[in-house]
């Protein structure tokens, strides 16, 4: 019982420093807290801290990134696997699509989204885009804390492709893997 006590002393005691010395993270642009007054007149400030669950370093993604956008769940990631009118892009860039992705999904980097939306069903006359045709996209990057895929999206909207067939996995990799759910080596066969 002691050893265990001593043990537990120990854990706690190198939990404790390792969070006291944390990386302060940002929340939201480059603000790294969040102060806000509460009902009774009390000033609170929030932190984001660096710890073994916050993996990625971006700031707090609205859940909604641009007007029309669709947030949604892993239960509509999972019913999108299988949709034939649906495509589930991965909008991380290629090395985190290589090391692992949800089953199903393609690559497309954010950086390359708004060039390649022929993929998504558009077609391209004098430079400007006909997504008339585009099939339902649903984008995905590292997490709520990621701008990789808000960004692509607000990129292929000011291309032309329609706000309301873009659905936004919020959650993205951090919260699939929290999960526990299947992830798979990325394939760039599209």
């Amino acid at each position: 019982m002691i050893k265990l006590l001593k043990q537990s002393v120990v854990c706690l005691t190198i939990f404790c420093a390792s969070a006291s010395v944390a990386e302060n993270l940002r929340i939201i642009g480059e603000d790294k807290a969040f102060v806000t007054t509460l009902p009774s007149g009390e000033e609170i400030t929030i932190t984001r801290q660096m710890t073994p669950c916050a993996k990625n370093k971006g700031w707090l993604q609205p859940l909604v990134p641009e007007p029309g956008i669709v947030p949604v769940t892993e239960m509509e990631v999972l019913n999108a696997i299988g949709d034939a009118d649906t495509i589930l892009i991965d909008m991380r860039t290629q090395e985190w699509f290589i090391d692992a992705t949800i089953p199903g999904a393609v690559n497309i980097p954010y950086t390359e989204v708004a060039m390649r939306m022929d993929e998504l069903g558009c077609s391209q006359a004098d430079g400007v885009w006909d997504c008339s045709a585009a099939k339902k996209v649903v984008g995905f990057c590292n997490g709520p804390v990621c701008p990789q895929s808000p960004t692509a999206m607000k990129a292929m909207i000011r291309d032309g492709f329609p706000a309301e067939k873009i659905s936004y996995y919020r959650g993205g990799m951090l919260d699939w893997d929290a999960l526990g759910l299947t992830t798979v080596e990325g394939d760039f066969a599209f």
